[in-house]
């Protein structure tokens, strides 16, 4: 990155030793820096704005942040990468350092294409694309930049990004349902959403900024299928660091589109001090909006209403590259409810209730029996050990609807699979000695355990040399929850 950090901003002296840096010292520095590059932006002190975004791409602390969220805090650090660079050990990510210094960033390397199998289409796979850890580290400086310029003017019900979770997206969806005035959905996604981003559109989008010229280069990058070079004449790397955060630029609008429909009732009122009768007229949105990522519901308070809004929605997406997946588009009424976000929507009685959508159900209890299948022989401190993360993190997303049932039905289902489980490790014959009965292991598996007489527990000895009973998760006793939604989402 030459002339790019060689100011050094935050450094004193080259960097030696990985396990030397003072973490909380540079996330301190470069949250400090955006947070002015926030400020100025809402003050639309463009000339400021300009600066402190290039004293962010020349940071040095920005430069190291970027490294170890590239190396050691994304999940895709383990990917094979169309470079054989690897970046596993202190040292490996000091010499990464110290080569994005000189590093030219105008020569941008294509992307390297795969296929990743999708859990329900396995004939469809997803693309991928991998690109070298160089160009993943570049665009995280540069996204540390442009991030405040732009999530802090993202329309209020769009998610997906920083601060902003599918609980938010759920939590509007009930707000919107909940008080009974919209019936009708249109539950649509966007068909190849990255790969299909007008390139125009993006870079007149962001505008004259710093690192502008950088991401039109790794937009124009192509990429490597089958050995293959291909352009891209459309569409953002499905992979890349910055991508997210360009597709939310590109898709940014709709709200305030929809808003320019309104819906204007009349009331008749009385005056109290002379009982005199007058007219009274109150404007409101026609439509709802909620996004969250790709997937995005429009509301109304008739069918009528979604069907005339649809050509217009095809226009503005085809002005950005984009049209909508007619096989995952819907029109549905509230009351039949509607799938989002891994949960199931649907209004009863003129209350909202969000459930666990059944096919994600379906998805854990599969995964867990596929683990049980694969692994015979494990020990039950290592089931337990291996179920707990996946049955806790499942229990934590879908905590704040109305899961209760679910959880004891989903509790119910572990339970038969882990009965099963023990059976057959001493269900056959080992020479002339016969399989164990069900009562043997009963005793040998199954423990009180918080007042439960059969729960799958086992005893063991912790660091301390004390004795420790650790037992499989019950989802049930996960506690049910009222999401609160982030301060300034309205």
């Amino acid at each position: 990155m030459k002339d790019r950090f060689s100011n050094e901003i935050g450094a004193k002296e080259p960097l030696k030793e990985w396990l030397d840096i003072e973490w909380k010292t540079i996330k301190k520095c470069v949250r400090n820096l955006r947070w002015r590059i926030y400020r100025a932006k809402q003050n639309s002190e463009w000339n400021k704005v300009r600066s402190l975004m290039k004293l962010m791409l020349r940071s040095y602390s920005n430069l190291l942040l970027s490294v170890q969220r590239v190396t050691q805090g994304n999940q895709g650090r383990q990917r094979s990468r169309i470079d054989t660079q690897t970046t596993k050990t202190p040292v490996e990510r000091v010499k990464l350092v110290k080569e994005m210094l000189t590093y030219n960033l105008w020569q941008a390397k294509p992307a390297k294409k795969v296929s990743i199998p999708k859990a329900n289409a396995q004939k469809f796979p997803r693309p991928q694309d991998i690109l070298t850890v160089k160009n993943r580290v570049a665009q995280t400086v540069v996204r540390n930049g442009l991030e405040p310029i732009w999530e802090s003017e993202f329309e209020a019900n769009s998610y997906g990004f920083t601060g902003r979770s599918c609980h938010d997206a759920l939590e509007q969806s009930w707000i919107r349902f909940q008080k009974g005035k919209d019936k009708w959905i249109l539950d649509a996604k966007i068909k190849g959403y990255f790969d299909n981003i007008s390139h125009e559109y993006i870079l007149k989008a962001i505008g004259e900024i710093p690192g502008r010229e950088l991401i039109k280069q790794w937009l124009k990058a192509g990429y490597v299928e089958a050995e293959v070079f291909q352009k891209t004449e459309r569409g953002t790397p499905q992979g890349g660091i910055i991508s997210p955060l360009l597709a939310n630029i590109a898709f940014d609008g709709m709200e305030r589109l929809l808003a320019e429909y309104k819906t204007v009732k009349t009331y008749q009122c009385t005056k109290q001090a002379t009982g005199e009768e007058y007219t009274n007229k109150k404007k409101s949105d026609k439509y709802g909006f909620i996004r969250y990522a790709d997937n995005f519901i429009i509301t109304a308070e008739r069918e009528e209403d979604i069907k005339a809004i649809i050509p217009t929605i095809e226009k503005w997406l085809l002005e950005r590259g984009l049209e909508l997946d007619n096989n995952k588009a819907n029109l549905v009424s509230v009351e039949q409810g509607f799938n989002f976000l891994g949960f199931n929507v649907r209004q009863f009685n003129g209350s909202c209730f969000i459930v666990p959508q059944k096919e994600k159900v379906k998805e854990l209890l599969a995964e867990i029996r596929a683990w049980l299948k694969a692994h015979p022989t494990s020990t039950q401190e290592g089931v337990i050990k291996n179920l707990n993360p996946i049955i806790r993190g499942w229990g934590d997303y879908y905590g704040y609807g109305v899961s209760q049932r679910i959880f004891s039905y989903v509790d119910h289902e572990i339970w038969k699979s882990l009965w099963q489980w023990s059976l057959r490790r001493h269900s056959k014959r080992v020479g002339k000695q016969k399989g164990k009965g069900k009562e043997w292991v009963r005793k040998r598996y199954f423990k009180t355990f918080k007042g439960n007489k059969w729960t799958f527990a086992t005893n063991l000895r912790n660091r301390y040399g004390k004795n420790k009973t650790i037992a499989i998760c019950q989802l049930s006793k996960t506690p049910i929850q009222s999401y609160i939604k982030r301060q300034g989402i309205t």
